[in-house]
């Protein structure tokens, strides 16, 4: 088991309390709101309901809530079983016992058979660090996005994330939806723009844009305004949806920037970072490109913010890894 440095293992005992997360308040709210609505959502969770907030919405639609007990790939299929009869399931677990342990069922259940289903993972990334490399969610965006026909969706706050679901009310397709632990700091408002597929931009860089996506973009940003005041012309795109890419917004970003850098809490091996690559190399666009995140290893354990600055995902980290690549023009691309 390894241990993030400089964590004291006494301490463990309180790290549990970062488990419960008011911020996802917002997917039951906004899953019941739509039932309100006269939407034909149901919900269910695999022994969650605290975890991600689901019994605000067995509290107020009780009869349109499942608890599938500690059985997430009985759920999936149950999922798409629910979709066939003209309701829309939206299942909620852990990221890592969604998109890993559940694959083989998301892809042939719900996937191959094309059935509204809206998968939440929530807790994504190494957000649940401290519990270990079976709670870690950091293959989930390269497994999810290889699979035909299924949208990936990794909202950036709270209010992004209700605008998310509203989206996903009227979508045609599965859906797997990567999100965090509800402690993301504001960045949007419930009036803000989100369409599924397109990317937002939050300024434009000549020297550098950082493409980012789920939490890693607030402290990008951040990150982005620090390197700004040191005078670097620095864009940011909040590439909020993985699958459909905003390829449109990659192209022009390379064609504006001297360089790209992608940034998110996965494995620089088939997310965000390989997405955009693709597009680079397929384009045939010579743009130089840094993928950065966890490389190819097991994340340690530790408290989420302990294990960001330790993987330099947290805003100076991220300013530090910017302006290192910045000033290694005409380096080798990685």
């Amino acid at each position: 088991m390894s241990i993030a440095p400089g964590l004291q293992p006494e301490s463990w005992h309180l790290l549990t309390l970062l488990e419960r997360a008011p911020g996802l308040h917002i997917l039951a709210d906004t899953l019941a709101d739509l039932v309100d609505e006269g939407h034909p959502i149901v919900a269910g969770t695999a022994d969650l309901k605290y975890s991600n907030g689901l019994i605000r919405f067995q509290n107020r639609h009780p009869d349109r809530y499942v608890q599938f007990g500690i059985s997430e790939q009985h759920m999936v299929s149950a999922a798409a079983g629910l979709a066939t009869t003209g309701l829309q399931p939206y299942v909620a677990t852990f990221a890592s016992f969604m998109a890993l342990l559940a694959c083989e069922q998301i892809r042939t259940d719900v996937a191959y058979t094309k059935q509204n289903v809206r998968l939440i993972g929530h807790h994504a990334g190494i957000t649940l660090g401290f519990y270990g490399t079976s709670h870690h969610a950091t293959e989930d965006l390269a497994m999810m996005r290889s699979i035909p026909g299924l949208a990936v969706i990794a909202p950036a706050d709270t209010a992004q994330l209700g605008l998310a679901l509203r989206a996903a009310s009227t979508y045609d397709g599965p859906i797997y939806f990567r999100i965090g632990r509800g402690q993301d700091p504001d960045i949007y408002s419930s009036q803000s723009e989100f369409i599924i597929g397109r990317s937002i931009q939050h300024g434009r860089g000549a020297d550098l844009t950082i493409i980012a996506t789920g939490s890693m973009v607030h402290p990008t940003l951040c990150a982005a305004e620090e390197l700004r005041g040191e005078g670097l012309s620095v864009g940011v795109i909040d590439m909020h949806t993985i699958k459909p890419l905003d390829e449109e917004a990659i192209m022009a970003a390379a064609a504006h920037s001297g360089a790209l850098m992608t940034v998110e809490e996965h494995s620089t091996t088939g997310g965000l970072g390989g997405a955009v690559a693709e597009v680079l190399t397929e384009r045939g666009l010579g743009t130089r490109l840094h993928r950065h995140g966890l490389k190819d290893e097991y994340a340690l354990i530790g408290p989420p913010t302990h294990l960001y600055r330790h993987y330099h995902l947290d805003s100076a980290g991220i300013a530090t890894t910017a302006r290192d690549f910045i000033n290694r023009r005409g380096g080798s691309p990685q």
